[in-house]
């Protein structure tokens, strides 16, 4: 891949090829929401800040599929669209990130089909005031899935347009 001094690519450049920076501050952020939504269960307790279990640190299958998974899939994907140079690694980590994004939406809603044995429990109910428990709702699932979406979906397009 060529480059002019400027720092712009040359014409004859591959199709692929985009700036780093591209999808820098959007991977950062994916990588960040994604450590929030994966930690944010074993944490918030220590704040009162909690959804089904109140104990901080204990581990449950519905933390497992509803938290932990889907934030590693947006933290994996912030990682891999921050740095990429490349728009089929980037275009990857955004699809991987929105994945993640759509499951923290639409997970708490689908686990109300779960048995209460097995590898899944329905979610919990959040704990504490009813404006705790909105506020509890948009941190751990709906708000977070939201942002996280929107950033994912804004870094796909950035990733199929080539500037000139």
């Amino acid at each position: 891949m060529s480059t002019t001094t400027s720092g712009a690519y040359a014409p004859d450049g591959s199709a692929l090829a985009m700036q780093r920076s591209r999808g820098a501050t959007i991977g950062f952020l994916l990588v960040l929401l994604g450590i929030w939504g994966a930690i944010i269960p074993f944490i918030g307790p220590y704040f009162g800040y909690t959804f089904g279990v109140t104990t901080p640190w204990f581990f449950t299958y519905d933390r497992l599929w509803l938290s932990v998974l889907p934030g590693i899939a947006v933290f994996l994907g912030g990682l891999i669209l921050g740095p990429s140079a490349n728009r089929a690694s980037g275009g990857f980590g955004a699809w991987l990130a929105l994945i993640g994004g759509i499951w923290f939406v639409v997970g708490p809603v689908i686990s109300q089909l779960w048995q209460a044995d097995g590898l899944g429990a329905p979610i919990g109910t959040p704990a504490g005031s009813r404006e705790l428990q909105v506020l509890e709702q948009l941190g751990y699932f709906y708000g977070l899935g939201a942002v996280i979406t929107a950033l994912a979906g804004i870094a796909l397009g950035r990733m199929m347009t080539r500037s000139i």
